[in-house]
């Protein structure tokens, strides 16, 4: 059997599923189709430990940059179907504040649009920005409460954390219900990358920001 790196790259596929699809259950996220740039970032981040995931940080710890590049270059290259959304499990009204601060944001509370950064569309931007569709409900409520807590960090200024402690548990259930929800649009691929600064700065383009590359490696 020959020795080529989507034959290496099967033991991802164990958890996240067939070709890194994953379903629309469960806690593992879909990784193809996700910006490149973005699958390297949390390459780096579980094995440098600024996520908290030993079983991951344990397969990439003897890992070089390049190969991670090479693992995220592969992932991200793939355009594949994405699994059907779930099925509410939330109140009209929760939905509609899902809805309104994906979309809308509450600027009385610094809180941006979702949308503001991650597309209109909601399917990321190019290069490190990633889609907010196409992932179970359980995963991003995981992935919240991990920047609230700290346990899920990024390189400073760390705009998530930021935006993750603002938000309530009444956010919380609402917006992570009300993506989980929502059908893929018919292009599914990541926005171009903006042109003008988002609205929060960020370390390492997670969710933006003009001056995101300068942040990286200080």
């Amino acid at each position: 059997m020959p020795d080529t790196l989507e034959q290496r790259l099967m033991a991802c596929t164990l958890c996240h599923g067939e070709q890194g699809r994953s379903t629309n259950e469960g806690y593992f996220p879909r990784i193809a189709g996700k910006p490149a740039g973005y699958l390297y970032n949390q390459l780096l981040h579980f094995k440098e430990g600024r996520r908290n995931n030993p079983g991951m940080t344990s397969l990439l710890d003897h890992l070089g940059e390049d190969y991670l590049r090479d693992i995220a270059g592969y992932f991200g290259g793939l355009d594949l179907p994405y699994p059907p959304p779930q099925t509410p499990v939330a109140s009209a009204q929760e939905l509609d504040h899902g809805r309104a601060l994906v979309r809308e944001g509450d600027p009385s509370r610094e809180l941006p649009a979702c949308a503001a950064c991650h597309g209109e569309a909601l399917t990321g931007r190019q290069p490190d920005i990633p889609g907010l569709l196409g992932l179970p409900r359980d995963y991003l409520l995981g992935q919240l409460g991990a920047w609230q807590t700290g346990l899920r960090k990024a390189y400073a200024p760390d705009c998530m954390a930021h935006i993750a402690k603002r938000l309530t548990p009444r956010d919380v259930a609402a917006v992570t219900s009300w993506l989980a929800a929502q059908p893929l649009p018919s292009d599914t691929h990541p926005a171009e990358a903006l042109t003008k600064p988002l609205p929060l700065r960020c370390g390492d383009g997670q969710a933006g920001g003009a001056d995101a590359s300068q942040e990286v490696r200080r």
